[in-house]
């Protein structure tokens, strides 16, 4: 497998064997650092350019110096034709670290790394799980909106909900209101309308669900875990995901899939399929 990863001013496509980054990188030592994860189809990765808007939205957030999105943008596509197999259908990742520093929480000037990364990818299966976790999302955090390599938390919540026999953990924040996944944006139907929760709610500004949102296919509304449990549906959505339905909600199961779930999943193929970086 190949890894092209620039540490300063150097820049080199490596197997993944002879990659190597310092021991004293931020990423590692305090988890200083950002990263998008998009879906690779065919040869082309998915909504490429708004995931590199977010990555440079998530450094400003995190005060790391903005990256040269034309030169990731080359190194997607060095990675990608490096990996015919994960070009296919892959998970591709890109991370951008505060480079090597002391060990605190203070930055070296200078030193930044950015790595990017291919792997094939297994198809979700049709329906997933889900289930309320006992730890909430801080709606005030400092990073709140940053996509950041700082993912212990949701480490954490995910292995909890594995635990309970389910796919993914919902956070509530810390007013009650729901939130996001471990690694999903949450969407409600009721009523035939189809809601999820706003970015003041502290969940992270998906790239799934901006699409969903500016297509028409859904709006923001603040919703309670009482929503969330009484819900005609629920799906969750992710830039691997797609929109995935979730048939099993804590004690609540759906037999199948429910009509709303079904129309906004063939909406977002059909229209990603027209247009693969929209």
């Amino acid at each position: 497998m190949s890894v092209w990863i620039q540490i300063g001013d150097s820049a080199d496509l490596l197997d993944s064997g002879a990659a190597q980054i310092s021991v004293f990188d931020h990423g590692i030592t305090v988890g200083d650092g950002v990263f998008e994860t998009l879906k690779v189809l065919g040869g082309e990765p998915l909504a490429l350019t708004r995931h590199l808007n977010r990555l440079s939205r998530s450094c400003e957030v995190l005060g790391l110096p903005s990256p040269d999105l034309e030169v990731i943008r080359d190194a997607v596509v060095e990675v990608i034709r490096s990996e015919p197999e994960a070009a296919d259908r892959g998970r591709l990742r890109i991370t951008c670290t505060g480079g090597s520093g002391p060990l605190a929480s203070d930055r070296r000037e200078g030193s930044q790394t950015t790595i990017v990364a291919v792997m094939p990818m297994q198809p979700w299966p049709a329906t997933t799980s889900a289930v309320v976790v006992p730890w909430v999302r801080n709606e005030r955090s400092a990073v709140t909106g940053a996509k950041t390599t700082s993912y212990a938390e949701n480490v954490v919540a995910l292995q909890w909900a594995h635990e309970q026999g389910f796919s993914e953990g919902l956070f509530a924040n810390s007013v009650g209101q729901l939130s996001e996944g471990t690694g999903t944006n949450v969407f409600i139907v009721k009523g035939g309308d189809v809601f999820t929760p706003p970015l003041s709610s502290g969940c992270l500004a998906g790239i799934t669900r901006e699409l969903l949102l500016e297509w028409g296919l859904a709006v923001e509304r603040e919703l309670s875990l009482e929503d969330l449990q009484s819900a005609d549906e629920v799906f969750l959505t992710s830039s691997t995901r797609d929109v995935h339905p979730v048939t099993k909600l804590g004690d609540h199961t759906w037999g199948e899939s429910g009509p709303e779930t079904r129309f906004v999943a063939a909406q977002y193929i059909r229209t990603i399929s027209q247009d693969i970086d929209p």
